[in-house]
């Protein structure tokens, strides 16, 4: 029991030293980060979104090499495509208007754009990748937003666009007084 009474304070001191001597020269990061920002263009935009499709895929991305072992990666991919119609092709000759009863002549519906979510999606596993597997991600990130767009594209996502446009458009042309409304597309 003496012996811990007189190596105590030489324990005490020694742990006090090493908080101090760790505090002291311990390596302090920070960050800075100073940006300069820069408009480039700005766009009149007339697009009216009226079809939102969010779509999930699970895609198994495989590299073949003939040296190396066969790399792959699951990835859980998350995407949204929207449907919309352009409103500043629409002229004054798209619009025929007599007494209470309006046409409007709208252009064809189109898809605004198909994009990746690479907030929700994720990268559930990788096999022999090792330091290819920056690479290996973004090749399949690529393949899964060209197959997400052509399965857009086989989609009604269109049609959609065209029953949601008369949804939305006829309530507020008829709320201007005109109580036949009829929407064309060209």
């Amino acid at each position: 029991m003496r012996i811990f009474f007189r190596l105590l304070p030489w324990l005490v001191l020694a742990v006090a030293g090493y908080f101090f001597i760790s505090k002291k020269f311990s390596i302090n990061t920070s960050v800075e980060s100073k940006h300069q920002l820069l408009v480039e263009k700005i766009e009149a935009i007339g697009k009216l979104e009226l079809v939102r499709y969010q779509i999930s895929d699970v895609l198994e991305h495989k590299n073949k090499t003939d040296f190396l072992p066969e790399a792959s990666v699951l990835l859980i991919v998350k995407a949204e495509a929207v449907g919309c119609i352009d409103l500043t092709k629409i002229t004054r000759d798209d619009i025929e208007v007599s007494a209470d009863t309006a046409v409007v002549n709208l252009p064809q519906p189109e898809i605004c754009y198909v994009k990746i979510d690479h907030k929700n999606s994720r990268v559930y596993d990788t096999k022999m990748a090792f330091f290819r597997e920056a690479g290996l991600v973004d090749e399949a990130y690529k393949a899964a937003e060209k197959q997400v767009t052509a399965e857009v594209k086989k989609s009604d996502i269109l049609a959609q666009t065209k029953t949601n446009a008369a949804n939305v458009l006829k309530p507020i042309i008829e709320g201007l007084g005109y109580k036949n409304v009829r929407l064309t597309f060209n």
